[in-house]
């Protein structure tokens, strides 16, 4: 069997409750819906940050943020010999293709510097305003005859609100840029990292698919008035503004305004799924489709509102670290199965390599999900425990945020450092799913808050560097 290709979609800030097929009655995915049943959909699947550049590290290497020093918003490209999935294809006579968003390194205020990374095609947008000259999409948009200034609708300083129309948005940009790639391929293998920028903030869909969503009829944001006096100071701060006070405020907020905020990023999704069936579409067409591994993910999740907070920051809830994962081959990878297995996204680079035959690096840290994808192995148990960190990944926040996640079936522990050492949470999430409960200083806890924070600890010490190997006794 010849090699696979692969198109890989990762969306950005998109949180693991957002799918149809897997238990969102209020939101409407109906191609994401036919990707899962046509593959496996992965339930339980974490991101190693809550933030982007983090988790865009681990997943492109396989190995944990902290260990190919990628672990920060805004810093310096990786070092050399940090070594990414596509420069390994690439290596293997892969054809790798990029479009839309990389954020490997800083992007504010410049260029994102590349590292080798394998891409021969790089169409690179990190967000879709004008920033930069540089921004593909911009410069797609020039060649219409158009501007953004022209076209975008935003209203100034409003929580959520139509955006960019459908047909000049920059999710629609990255699906064209990637027909393209697919159809100049003669022969050979080939990868397409597809990387939109929504449904991440502004919350500002395509007018024609913000009005398919009513703010009355859906759920308001899971948040109990008073659950955060005893949780972390971060919380009680971004609860008054985001991102350390400097951004959208829950407190006040209107619980119209957080519908809304809802339904803009539904729809900002469902604009999402509408271009992922054209993808999946033309696959189908060109006969591409039975040796096309076709990934679907997210970076990180979104807090919604839950909690009483809206985007991201030091923070570990479910769906802040919780993201969607799908995995289709027709004929390679098993069909309408979900797994809950608790799995980690460093997992996707091995399972890639796996997938497209070639070896797994000792070095890298994740494990291939290939076993339970082929049918191979319980789809129901990969990792015992799942871990996370934040360390100081965003510059806003002052002084700066460190804390790690550990988390399993039942238990969760979150424990922070620096300026906030000493605080905590530890959750029931049999009888606290929704992690409202914080049960850090409960004196009746106190022998699992200090066994969890045990584990916490040793998977900390367990994402150092594996490399290079001991080759001698001394």
């Amino acid at each position: 069997m010849p090699a696979p290709n692969v198109l890989w979609i990762c969306t950005d800030q998109q949180r693991y409750d957002t799918i149809h097929a897997l238990g969102n009655e209020h939101i409407r995915t109906p191609n994401l819906d036919r990707l899962a049943s046509e593959g496996t959909a992965f339930t339980h699947a974490f991101s190693q940050s809550p933030v982007c550049t983090p988790s865009r590290a681990g997943f492109l290497t396989g190995m944990y943020p902290a260990t190919v020093r990628g672990r920060q918003n805004g810093q310096a490209a990786p070092p050399e010999g940090e070594l990414l999935i596509t420069r390994m294809l690439a290596d293997a006579g892969y054809d790798c293709g990029l479009v839309g968003k990389l954020h490997l390194a800083a992007a504010h205020g410049q260029v994102e510097p590349r590292t080798d990374d394998g891409y021969r095609v790089f169409q690179w947008s990190h967000h879709p305003q004008p920033d930069w000259p540089e921004n593909a999409y911009i410069q797609w948009l020039e060649r219409q005859g158009h501007t953004w200034d022209e076209l975008y609708q935003f209203p100034p300083g409003a929580y959520s609100g139509p955006g960019m129309p459908a047909k000049h948005h920059q999710t629609t940009w990255c699906a064209e840029m990637a027909l393209e790639f697919i159809d100049e391929q003669r022969g050979g293998p080939w990868l397409m990292s597809v990387n939109p920028f929504d449904p991440h903030l502004a919350f500002d869909p395509p007018p024609e698919y913000l009005t398919r969503y009513d703010p009355d009829a859906l759920p308001a944001p899971d948040y109990v008035p008073g659950e955060l006096d005893n949780k972390p100071r971060f919380q009680q701060t971004d609860h008054h503004g985001a991102h350390g006070g400097h951004g959208k405020s829950c407190a006040d907020a209107s619980d119209r305004q957080l519908r809304e905020v809802k339904a803009a990023y539904y729809a900002m999704i469902e604009h999402i799924d509408h271009h992922v069936g054209r993808l999946l579409d033309h696959l189908d067409a060109t006969g591409l489709r039975e040796n096309t591994v076709v990934i679907f993910h997210s970076d990180h999740g979104e807090l919604l509102g839950d909690h009483g907070m809206l985007q991201k920051g030091p923070h570990f809830y479910d769906c802040s670290v919780r993201v969607p994962l799908i995995v289709s081959w027709p004929g390679q990878v098993e069909q309408g199965l979900t797994s809950d297995a608790l799995v980690q996204l460093i997992d996707l680079a091995p399972t890639v390599l796996d997938l497209c035959g070639r070896p797994v690096p000792e070095r890298m840290q994740g494990r291939s999900l290939g076993p339970i994808l082929r049918g191979e192995a319980d789809p129901h148990d990969h990792r015992d425990a799942v871990y996370c960190d934040y360390l100081n990944a965003m510059p806003c926040r002052k002084p700066p945020a460190y804390g790690a996640m550990l988390r399993d079936r039942q238990r969760k522990v979150c424990v922070y450092f620096g300026d906030a050492l000493g605080e905590g949470e530890l959750y029931d999430l049999t009888a606290d799913p929704g992690e409202h409960v914080n049960l850090w200083d409960d004196p009746a806890r106190a022998d699992e808050r200090r066994e969890m924070t045990l584990r916490c600890f040793e998977r900390s010490v367990f994402t150092m560097d594996p490399w290079p190997p001991r080759v001698g006794y001394y």
